[in-house]
């Protein structure tokens, strides 16, 4: 394939509104031509991602490892779903899972870093950028999965109930030990702003983006349902 060749696929794509599907067509292929390097830089970041948890999990029950190592099981799911649809067996549950992870975790990183910028200076300058920059793109490489996936009700619902029960105990009920958010900067009952303390606006971001990703999901759902019945009249 030629470098032209990479901005183009065959894959189809409707025409979805800005607001569901932000990204440029042509990087949209892009991605799509190079899912394996893709899959590959999500394991790595994957087993980059167990590593920094490495001393939080050995502090948690090993029973709730699983609600621990958030980002890096997002970037499991996406590396799944894709290489799982290259193999031409997308899993529609999976898909689902990679996108809620992503968008959640991806940019819940990114709101916790701006909103303790100052506390998080301890990490380097590097290594805080990186995690900025590369939590960021798990957001937008969420955003190429509706040209593999159809959303429907059933894999969003357990898109749902997995990112749902793991913000609960990772903010409000822990189950067992400790609450299981990744560990702040700061103390948890620290003064931040607009009258929160530290665990409550990282717990809103959490929330807010697993609102945002449910009603993203759905609303795929129907654009492309919508976009398949005026293609067919």
């Amino acid at each position: 394939m030629d470098v032209d060749g990479l901005f183009e696929s065959d894959v189809p794509r409707g025409s979805l509104p800005r607001y569901v599907a932000p990204l440029p067509e042509s990087l949209e292929n892009l991605a799509l031509n190079l899912v394996w390097p893709i899959v590959a830089i999500n394991l790595l970041g994957t087993a980059f991602g167990f590593y920094y948890y490495g001393w939080q999990l050995s502090a948690t029950p090993v029973e709730m490892w699983v609600f621990v190592p958030d980002s890096p099981v997002a970037t499991l799911f996406i590396a799944l779903a894709l290489a799982s649809w290259k193999l031409g067996r997308p899993q529609q549950w999976l898909i689902a899972l990679a996108f809620f992870g992503n968008v959640v975790l991806g940019g819940w990183t990114v709101w916790v870093h701006l909103a303790f910028y100052e506390q998080f200076g301890y990490l380097g300058e590097p290594m805080r950028q990186f995690l900025i920059w590369s939590h960021a793109a798990m957001v937008l490489q969420a955003f190429v999965l509706h040209r593999i996936g159809s959303f429907r009700p059933g894999a969003v619902g357990v898109a749902t109930l997995w990112y749902g029960v793991d913000t609960v105990v990772d903010y409000f009920v822990p189950i067992r030990g400790d609450l299981h958010h990744t560990v702040l900067p700061t103390a948890r009952d620290e003064p931040a702003f607009l009258g929160a303390d530290a665990l409550g606006v990282a717990a809103a971001g959490a929330v807010a983006l697993l609102v945002a990703s449910v009603y993203l999901s759905l609303l795929t759902r129907i654009e492309l349902r919508e976009n398949a019945h005026s293609g067919a009249s």
